[in-house]
């Protein structure tokens, strides 16, 4: 155990050293303005330092955004699913039912990303298109759901559909692992005052569980930041954005996609903009993911500590 948790620091260590050495150029040429820019041109490969008539401008902040507005609304739209079905699991369905929805749910954070993205390309986006044009129509006074173009292949909101049902199992199983801490005789008491289920839940559980839920959305938000084969498949990668609030116009884009879509083609300049946009994607996540283990941790040691008193 203890080797696997330093040959594992010492890969995340090599990742980030990696990346900080591939992209040190382009933070030397723009600093945090690689970050806040909003300009991606690609000119001649070289930068204005180096005397280019068509100098190369890299800037990060609308991918950025991209990809947290992919990821919050992705959020918004599993975490209800993911504690009512982790709810299900522990407190409603008989045993032998649950235990199969948990093994399906522990499948499905398996599956490969290629194939939530194919999926989400061919069987999704019809669908998709249909329920964005809904939102549009009803919703659209509210400027998230409002339309400019009526073109709905390929927006932010297919994108981030596809997401929610691949960190939906991600934050069911951690919320499934919370939910079975709570301390039985907090429930035994409820249950002694006439409490239904629903109420003790709403009392007892949901109190108890509310910090490892929201670990479990954070591990799902990390996972969500990072993801780059099922995002390019359903999003249409563009950089000028006409309204930074829509979600529903085929236009948007996440740093994942950013370093897919331009690595083939880069030149040595730019491939150091796009390792730049990964270490800071790679931070971003790391960070996600270490609030989220903390959160949970906290959560299952306070949860031992009320079982033994």
């Amino acid at each position: 155990m203890t080797f696997g948790g330093v040959f594992s620091f010492i890969v995340l260590a090599a990742i980030f050293a990696y990346l900080f050495l591939s992209s040190t150029p382009v933070f030397r040429e723009f600093g945090l303005g690689f970050i806040t820019n909003s300009q991606w041109v690609s000119g001649d490969g070289f930068p204005a330092s180096a005397g280019s008539t068509d100098p190369a401008v890299f800037g990060l902040f609308p991918m950025l955004y991209g990809s947290t507005l992919i990821a919050i609304v992705a959020m918004l739209i599993s975490l209800p699913i993911s504690v009512a079905l982790a709810l299900g699991i522990v407190f409603y369905l008989p045993k032998k039912l649950s235990t199969t929805v948990t093994l399906i749910t522990d499948l499905a954070a398996s599956i490969p990303s290629v194939i939530f993205g194919i999926w989400g390309l061919f069987v999704l986006v019809p669908h998709a298109k249909y329920w964005a044009t809904l939102l549009d129509k009803y919703l659209g006074f509210i400027p998230l759901f409002n339309s400019e173009f009526k073109v709905f292949d390929q927006s932010p909101f297919i994108a981030a559909i596809v997401l929610s049902v691949m960190i939906t199992p991600i934050i069911t199983s951690v919320a499934r692992e919370i939910f079975s801490q709570t301390p039985l005789d907090l429930i035994q008491g409820a249950y002694a005052l006439g409490a239904t289920k629903s109420a003790m839940i709403r009392n007892i559980v949901m109190p108890f569980g509310r910090s490892g839920v929201i670990g479990g959305a954070m591990l799902g938000l990390g996972r969500a930041l990072g993801e780059t084969v099922a995002v390019f498949f359903v999003l249409n990668l563009t950089y000028d954005k006409t309204n930074w609030l829509r979600i529903l116009d085929s236009e948007g884009g996440s740093v994942a996609s950013l370093i897919v879509a331009k690595y083939g083609e880069a030149l040595d300049f730019e491939i150091a903009g796009l390792f730049g946009a990964g270490l800071v994607l790679f931070v971003l996540t790391l960070f996600a993911n270490l609030v989220a283990a903390a959160i949970v941790n906290q959560t299952l040691q306070k949860g031992g500590r009320k079982v033994k008193k």
